[in-house]
């Protein structure tokens, strides 16, 4: 048994210094995912949707996002989401009522799979509805890969860590982006300044894996969370707007769009 458990281990140690470019990110690779999504990140490597890994540009509860590289030197981001320490009642909160998943188990490492594939299907929607969100490639068990959003391979700041933009014209973007959304049966359920991400002139919406179909028994719920969410951002920048104007403006744009 310890011969096995050590071949393990040197077969580990051995995929992750082909897959993983830096060795600080190796190690905390190690820390975090078990060797199953480590053979998920090495199928897809090998099938050309990356070359290698190379460091962290987001990390969270429920995932790490890295950025990654291609062959011909084109950046993608991967993101990897955690079976051990995910929040398996908050995913449940989304997951259970959506129709699209339906014969998902209680078991945790399903239900992350099923989440994976969910923002996958969400960001597909939300690019045929005209959303900006990032291009969704491909997907396998925990492990989604997506357009990298950022400038030079610097990754994108936050609408929160951008101090200088167009206060109306954000408001105006992200308010029809959501009656875009509506339009096409999904509600983000999570939109705030903490989710969208400022390239340039564009506001790029993210994190969708939360996302609902209108069909949800709290997609209203959650719809209205995410005006509230709005109002609050824009109000504290300046300009004010209440949750029900933002709610009604968003309404008022989904017969108009």
């Amino acid at each position: 048994m310890d011969k096995k458990n050590n071949a393990i281990k040197r077969e580990y140690a051995g995929q992750l210094k082909e897959i993983i470019k830096f060795e600080a990110e190796r190690k905390t690779f190690a820390k975090v995912f078990n060797f199953e999504t480590l053979m998920a990140v090495h199928s897809l490597a090998k099938k050309g949707y990356f070359d290698k890994l190379e460091f962290v540009v987001s990390t969270g509860k429920e995932a790490e996002v890295f950025r990654a590289v291609d062959s011909a030197g084109n950046f993608r981001a991967v993101k990897i989401y955690k079976i051990n320490t995910s929040n398996f009642t908050h995913m449940i909160d989304y997951i259970q009522g959506d129709e699209r998943f339906r014969k998902v188990s209680r078991d945790k490492r399903e239900m992350v799979f099923a989440w994976t594939k969910k923002e996958f299907n969400n960001l597909e929607k939300a690019r045929k509805s005209g959303v900006r969100v990032p291009l969704p490639i491909t997907f396998q068990k925990n492990v989604l890969v997506m357009e990298f959003i950022g400038e030079k391979g610097e990754a994108s700041a936050t609408l929160k860590e951008t101090k200088s933009f167009d206060l109306e014209k954000a408001y105006g973007i992200l308010t029809t982006a959501m009656a875009k959304l509506y339009k096409a049966n999904l509600v983000h359920s999570d939109l705030s300044e903490y989710n969208v991400l400022v390239k340039g002139k564009e506001f790029v919406i993210i994190d969708m894996g939360q996302g609902v179909l209108l069909t949800h028994p709290k997609a209203k719920e959650f719809f209205e969370r995410d005006c509230k969410n709005l109002s609050n951002f824009f109000s504290k920048k300046g300009l004010k707007k209440s949750p029900e104007e933002v709610y009604n403006d968003i309404k008022a744009l989904t017969k108009t769009l």
